[in-house]
């Protein structure tokens, strides 16, 4: 027999299709719609405006902030890069004052000694122009502009070489994952991925630079990470940048301390395996 109500898929009511027309009334047949998906989240949906007071204007500041718990790990690269399934929260973590122009990563939101808060309004303030309309998301174009601000600011006020470093670490990621979010029908793709590429190399090695300074003449903690976890990071960088002799000799002292956790030295072997493979192919090249 024919089904009359065949087609009605177009419609969304394919769970009709197939009933019956006279059903007996002794059967008393309901016909019930499936129940109606999950609705779908924005990126908005994950994030809240979260409240501070700028420590050089005193001006109140609100922060879109990602919320806590509510975004998944998918993974963890070798240079401790997270990345989450819902959004990339890299992109929220700079607090800018629309009045005076300070910018600065949240970990390190805080009092300022009075010769950094003069320094940020006699450079940064005078010639500050704040963004013409609050956001709910920002582009990942938007983001890198944030932590470039924030890397004004920390220079303008002196800060450690650590804070510094952080934000280069966190602009590096940033850009490796507009790398990994940009369409492939971007006109000029290649070029384009390329461009963003040499910009994730050289905050990488900024923040290297930075590392290996602070190491020097800071004390742990430093950018909320331990000595061992540290001293990993500054690894994976040097490897990545060529400098095969400080990835060797740290990797070297993570793999011989008692201290390491289980989990560092793990990681820690996996870029041993890199690195020998790596210093191989230097040779192989010179030859």
């Amino acid at each position: 027999m024919a089904d009359l109500l065949s087609g009605l898929g177009k419609f969304g009511l394919n769970f009709l299709e197939g009933a019956g027309l006279y059903e007996e009334e002794e059967k008393e047949k309901e016909i019930k719609a499936p129940p109606p998906p999950p609705p779908v989240k924005e990126e908005a949906d994950y994030l809240f405006d979260k409240s501070y007071e700028c420590p050089v204007c005193y001006s109140a500041i609100r922060a879109r902030t990602v919320r806590a718990g509510k975004v998944r790990l998918l993974r963890t690269d070798l240079d401790l890069r997270p990345v989450y399934e819902q959004l990339e929260p890299l992109k929220y973590d700079v607090v800018i004052c629309p009045k005076c122009g300070y910018a600065v990563a949240s970990r390190y939101f805080g009092g300022l000694a009075k010769f950094q808060k003069e320094a940020i309004r006699e450079v940064i303030s005078p010639s500050f122009r704040p963004a013409e309309e609050e956001k709910q998301t920002y582009t990942f174009e938007e983001a890198l502009e944030r932590y470039k601000l924030s890397l004004a600011s920390a220079v303008v006020k002196r800060a450690r070489a650590s804070e510094k470093a952080y934000i280069c670490l966190k602009s590096g990621w940033l850009l490796r994952s507009m790398e990994e979010n940009l369409p492939e029908d971007t006109p000029d793709y290649e070029k384009k991925l390329a461009e963003l590429k040499e910009q994730e190399r050289v905050f990488l090695q900024n923040a290297l630079d930075g590392l290996l300074n602070a190491r020097m003449t800071e004390t742990y903690p430093m950018c909320g990470m331990d000595q061992t976890t540290a001293e990993y990071l500054i690894a994976v960088l040097a490897m990545n940048d060529g400098r095969f002799d400080i990835s060797s000799r740290i990797i070297s002292d993570i793999l011989a301390s008692r201290s390491t956790s289980r989990r560092i030295k793990e990681r820690a072997r996996d870029i041993k395996e890199l690195l020998i493979q790596k210093i191989k192919e230097q040779k192989a090249q010179q030859t």
